[in-house]
């Protein structure tokens, strides 16, 4: 799991997605007409996970960099194989692909 930032009506917002990684991309499913597709299509976004275990130890990393919808139909025939799944219900076949340009991750100790 991790988060999306984007904008949405001049503001910040903030959205729990899961995710996978494809080709050094950040990959998430959601819905085409949703206020995520729309407001994640061509923008600058930033990405955050994490993973902490019972210690407090473990990582932090957070990716900046343009988002895209996936338009390519051998791509997005390629994508649904993975197992990405939404958080939300009903049918989400409409996929974003965040290319990070800017990374920052740290090792966190408990």
């Amino acid at each position: 799991m991790g988060r999306i930032i984007y904008t949405r009506q001049a503001l910040p917002a903030v959205e729990l997605v899961n995710f996978a990684l494809d080709h050094g991309d950040i990959v998430i499913k959601t819905d085409g007409d949703g206020k995520l597709a729309a407001a994640t299509r061509h923008t600058i976004v930033a990405f955050e996970a994490d993973c902490l275990d019972a210690q407090q130890a473990g990582w932090s990393v957070t990716a900046i960099g343009p988002s895209r919808e996936v338009t390519d139909p051998d791509d997005i025939g390629r994508l649904r194989t993975i197992d990405l799944s939404s958080l939300a219900h009903g049918t989400r076949e409409h996929f974003v692909r965040v290319s990070p340009e800017l990374l920052n991750g740290r090792r966190l100790r408990g």
